[in-house]
């Protein structure tokens, strides 16, 4: 039985008894205070509007009209409405069993039901290395598609390959500058061009792949183009798996022109009669669907500005099925995201995009920002930082902060193995475990998986523990219906300080079998729920530390 399914399902129907209204969603929580119950539900705030009365009032009326059952001590409405529920003793151990015999059915809401998403972050330029904070984009991006995955969305990622803007243009000159100094000849670095140790390596090894063929060759910016893309493209994948982050697809925004989705979606904007030609550039009206002003298309030159190609993307995203767009932005993009909605809105797609704008990262080491990489000079590179402190801490600690919070990361707390670093406390609880396995085999004692009820379960702490993991898949639930990632971390956090507050409170492997073999049975269940918290913000379950 697994009880927080049978309570939701008696606070529906105490619900559709006293207001005749049918609700899907119960969310719980445990209470602030434990003395007050083991569970919580603030249901009656969200009923408020629709019934029009105070929360307290319908918390109450639902305690009034809740069905006979034989797994509740008690039942309380606290504060201005939250109503506290504590279980019998005898079904508080039901979480075990849950997790134990059906873990898919007990960590997977399915609230997503299978809603097509297309989520799209990092789309960093290739036109150079990853930086500290590309990385933030990379960890976070990748851990909300897990954690949107895992709640039954159809999730696709994919990253945005700029390569047909002018950036492309000074990097093939770049790269040309580079060639011509290696080939010992003279040579003008253009204006604005990308200095980079990783261009001046490039532009290196062209030179010595080619010798001296694209020496005033016509053709040199255009191969030097093809060849860079491609080269630092490649950087960029060996850098995000790294930092094990896998996009699903790469589009290019050469592929927009090519296909004429550019030209067709400039058409259609001209003909819905909300551009107008100023100085000899073409306006699209963006400030009529709250934009803070109007938006060039087109140059008085004839040059599409960015907005055109980022506006005829997100409609092949939305032609390709995914009618929910997810967009992950640094906070310089502020002002992108108005323009970009108002011009899908003229394309007569609304409510389809949602933007999340990430803060910005500071490094700190010995108290002192970092903001350049040792090696090359310039912003801090993610492949330095990973070789520094490892994938974990980066994907434990840029998961952790809301994504709209600014964070500082600090490298000495990276590095440290003692408990004061999150990312190793959580771990160690999980080495703990293993131990803890390790040495009940050395004893002849093994997990018992026909063991189905408990009876030597009496420390308080125990108890704590167990509601803290029956919050497992609400927790779940509630970051990615909000997609606020950090909610897995903190939530792995208090369930790994639960268990050290156990673990040197109680014995585990001394006393009778039955006693020994419950223990083993929590175990097994927290290591499940450890290792699938894991897997959603990327950091490795390690069984020694």
């Amino acid at each position: 039985m697994d009880l927080q399914s049978t309570l939701k399902k008696a606070i529906q129907a105490a619900i559709k008894s006293a207001f005749d209204l049918t609700v899907e969603a119960v969310l719980f929580e445990l209470p602030k205070d434990p003395t007050h119950g083991d569970l919580a539900t603030p249901i009656a705030f969200s009923l408020a509007k629709p019934l029009s009365q105070a929360p307290k009032q319908i918390a109450e009326a639902i305690v009034a009209h809740l069905p006979s059952n034989d797994i509740l001590e008690s039942v309380s409405v606290a504060g201005p409405g939250f109503i506290n529920f504590t279980f019998k003793k005898t079904t508080q151990t039901d979480v075990i069993t849950h997790i134990l015999e059906d873990f898919k059915t007990f960590s997977e809401s399915g609230v997503g039901q299978h809603q097509k998403v297309l989520l799209e972050f990092v789309s960093v330029n290739p036109t150079g290395v990853m930086h500290i904070g590309h990385a933030r984009g990379a960890a976070s991006g990748d851990t909300l598609a897990r954690l949107l995955r895992k709640n039954g969305y159809d999730v696709l990622t994919e990253y945005y390959v700029n390569d047909a803007g002018n950036q492309m243009d000074k990097l093939a000159e770049s790269l040309y500058a580079r060639y011509l100094e290696a080939a010992g000849k003279p040579s003008v670095f253009p204006e604005d061009g990308y200095h980079g140790e990783d261009i001046t390596a490039f532009g290196n090894a062209l030179f010595n792949k080619h010798g001296l063929t694209y020496i005033d060759h016509p053709e040199a910016l255009t191969v030097f183009k093809k060849e860079g893309l491609e080269h630092l493209l490649l950087e960029i994948k060996n850098d995000l798996a790294s930092a094990r982050v896998r996009f699903d697809s790469y589009y290019h925004e050469s592929s927009l022109y090519a296909s004429g989705a550019v030209e067709e979606v400039l058409k259609r904007l001209k003909a819905s009669g909300q551009t107008y030609t100023e100085d000899g550039a073409l306006y699209l009206k963006t400030s009529a669907y709250g934009d803070e002003k109007d938006r060039v298309l087109v140059k008085s030159n004839g040059d599409y500005t960015y907005i055109l190609p980022d506006i005829a993307y997100h409609e092949q995203k939305i032609k390709r099925g995914y009618h929910t767009l997810i967009d992950i932005l640094g906070t310089d993009h502020h002002g992108y995201v108005a323009r970009l909605k108002a011009s899908l809105h003229i394309l007569g797609y609304q409510d389809v995009l949602e933007v999340i704008l990430l803060q910005m990262v500071r490094v700190i080491e010995d108290g002192v920002e970092i903001k350049m990489s040792k090696r090359s000079g310039q912003a801090l590179a993610l492949k330095d930082l990973i070789e520094d402190v490892g994938p974990d801490p980066i994907r434990y600690f840029f998961a952790a902060r809301s994504l709209n919070s600014h964070m500082d990361l600090d490298i000495e707390l990276a590095r440290k193995q003692k408990n004061d670093n999150p990312v190793y406390y959580v771990q160690y609880a999980y080495a703990r475990i293993q131990a803890l396995f390790e040495k009940a085999t050395h004893l002849n004692q093994a997990f018992d998986p026909t063991l189905k009820t408990f009876t030597t379960l009496e420390n308080p702490l125990i108890n704590d523990l167990l509601n803290h993991l029956r919050q497992y898949p609400d927790t779940l639930k509630k970051a990615a219906l909000s997609k606020e990632i950090h909610k897995v971390p903190k939530y792995l956090h208090d369930l790994a300080g639960l268990f050290h507050k156990w673990y040197s409170a109680e014995s585990f492997l001394t006393g009778e079998p039955r006693y020994i073999s419950e223990r083993l049975s929590v175990l097994k269940a927290l290591e499940k729920v450890l290792e699938d918290g894991f897997e959603l913000i990327g950091i490795e379950a390690k069984r020694v530390m």
